[in-house]
């Protein structure tokens, strides 16, 4: 039972089983202690799995995507790195969850250029922070004359608070049909 206070649900699991088999082949007393350490044990258990499970689950939700990802997948705004296509470009506000699809297929927009804040930078504040990401944010005269325009993402307080210290410059096809990088210079606008 003490494992099981302690929080060390599969020892306490364990060591309730132990208690309970020795209390049954020598019929001594005990029996209610070591079924409250098993009580103890299975939810420390569960807790530790649930646990376990979340760690995982948010590791695998902020791991930075390949640049060009070989087939179409959700991710998060803060899994995206310089290279990585986007079927469509989400609506104004803060952005959760995009589609990006390999630069080879139709595409809105592409993450051209990444500026990374300062670890142990101080929240600048939204504007600052949004101006300071446009700063990096540039297009060469055929890309404009082909009409992509610029859509930059920075972090929000909130995302800052949570350590996201890095802001996108997105090339924007509006209407969509981009094919190729605009890094490599193939793309192609329709």
């Amino acid at each position: 039972m003490v494992t099981g206070v302690l929080g060390l649900g599969p020892a306490a699991l364990v060591l309730a089983i132990v208690a309970l088999r020795r209390i049954a082949s020598r019929h001594t007393r005990g029996r209610g202690l070591a079924i409250a350490g098993a009580v103890l044990g299975i939810l420390g258990t569960i807790a530790l799995a649930v646990g376990v499970t979340a760690v995982v689950l948010t590791a695998l939700g902020t791991r930075s995507l390949p640049t060009d990802v070989p087939a179409a997948r959700d991710a998060r705004a803060q899994q995206l790195v310089t290279g990585n296509c986007l079927a469509s470009l989400p609506a104004d506000g803060p952005v959760g969850s995009v589609r990006v699809v390999p630069c080879a297929d139709p595409h809105e927009a592409q993450v051209v250029t990444e500026f990374s804040f300062a670890s142990n930078a101080v929240w600048p504040g939204q504007q600052a922070a949004d101006a300071r990401v446009a700063r990096a944010c540039v297009l060469d005269e055929d890309e404009i004359a082909a009409g992509v325009r610029t859509v930059t993402w920075s972090p929000t307080e909130r995302s800052w608070a949570d350590g996201d210290r890095v802001g996108l410059c997105l090339a924007v096809v509006d209407g969509g049909g981009v094919t190729g990088s605009f890094l490599d210079d193939s793309a192609e606008v329709p």
